[in-house]
């Protein structure tokens, strides 16, 4: 076992979670590279200061740069705003230190298409955060998918859908200011992600992108409230996704149904341990779906709990995210989704918010 120093930036919702999982997956997966809580870089030193305190680092600092220039420092895991991810990477990459970027890839399509340039000419480790496809029952759907269990697939719906700004009296903040952090720039990434994942690549798209509250306790809403776009994938298939922070009621609806010429599979994350498994075959009186608990035969599930239907939750996402992180570094092979996997969805976003400008479909331009 080797010791490897992160550094993470960012210390807040995101930055706690990358924390945790760097401190548990040694001993979760039994990692080759053993993670050692280096520094946490946050906005100001007195917040530095109490992240280093509350989750275990040795050092602390409000100077991004002091962070990744740090020769103690060996691989760098991004959780900051949108905006900084181009510089904080570039940096990174311009040391030959691998980086984990939190989605999406940059604020805008050039900081994603500049952030896979240097990261493809440093020839290092780079990956990007997109932790729900990596649940036991998702990465089980992947795999049925691929092993023909459905037959062909013949169409996808994909859904993120939360409430947290339902109700119009919400005040507004951060999240209502700059399309970066809005709808499409900060769930539709999520679905877009298990969409490819699931199906393949997007083509083209045909959108509409809405602001339902125009304005909030405390100021304009400059940004999208949901959105909705029919795609269609490289394959042929075709699909429908629907995104939206104002969907009452909903927590983490992160779901999806798809059909199949010999089955169909349905999954949502706020059920995220089931997986429901329709199959074509036998008496039409005995068919239907059937409700897969997820357990140690299904993916990444065993090294969390040797009980099948006790379940695996959101931090563990990020422990599996880590591992791969890891496991890149140390064969220096690149693993999925690397960060032009990340700019692909970007593309997907960008061709979506055209498309709502025309009113017509739009090709997703190749990267």
């Amino acid at each position: 076992m080797t010791q490897i120093g992160i550094g993470i930036l960012g210390g807040g919702y995101m930055g706690k979670a990358h924390a945790v999982a760097m401190s548990s997956v040694g001993a979760v997966f039994n990692t080759a590279l053993r993670p050692r809580l280096e520094m946490v870089c946050a906005s100001s030193a007195q917040s530095a200061e109490r992240y280093r305190k509350a989750y275990g680092f040795h050092r602390a600092t409000d100077d991004w740069q002091a962070l990744v220039s740090d020769p103690r420092v060996e691989a760098i895991v991004i959780a900051t705003p949108q905006e900084t991810h181009r510089p904080i990477a570039e940096a990174a990459f311009a040391l030959g230190k691998p980086v984990l970027c939190e989605k999406p890839l940059g604020a805008s399509l050039e900081d994603g298409a500049a952030m896979v340039a240097a990261a493809e000419s440093s020839g290092v480790t780079n990956m990007v955060g997109f932790n729900y496809i990596r649940t036991p029952a998702s990465q089980y759907a992947r795999q049925l998918i691929a092993e023909g269990a459905i037959g062909d697939v013949t169409w996808f719906r994909g859904e993120h859908t939360e409430d947290f700004y339902a109700d119009p009296q919400t005040p507004a903040t951060w999240r209502t200011d700059g399309m970066a952090n809005g709808t499409m720039g900060d769930l539709a990434p999520h679905m877009i992600n298990a969409a490819m994942a699931l199906i393949g690549p997007i083509t083209k798209v045909s959108a509409e992108v809405e602001t339902v509250h125009k304005t909030r306790p405390g100021g304009e809403v400059t940004n999208d409230d949901h959105a909705q776009m029919m795609c269609r994938f490289e394959n042929g298939v075709m699909g429908h996704l629907y995104i939206s922070r104002i969907a009452t009621g909903r927590k983490m609806g992160y779901a999806y149904e798809i059909s199949g010429t010999n089955g169909a599979i349905r999954f949502d994350q706020e059920d995220q341990n089931t997986l429901w498994l329709y199959r074509m075959e036998g008496p039409e009186a005995t068919r239907g779906f059937t409700k897969i608990l997820t357990g140690p035969e299904h993916p990444d599930y065993e090294p969390f709990c040797q009980g099948p239907g006790h379940g695996t939750g959101y931090q563990d996402q990020i422990i599996v995210e880590a591992r791969d992180f890891l496991k890149a570094i140390e064969t220096g092979q690149p693993i999925w989704p690397t960060f032009r996997d990340g700019h692909a969805v970007n593309c997907v976003v960008s061709a979506a918010l055209a498309s709502a400008q025309v009113g017509t479909w739009k090709d997703v331009e190749p990267f």
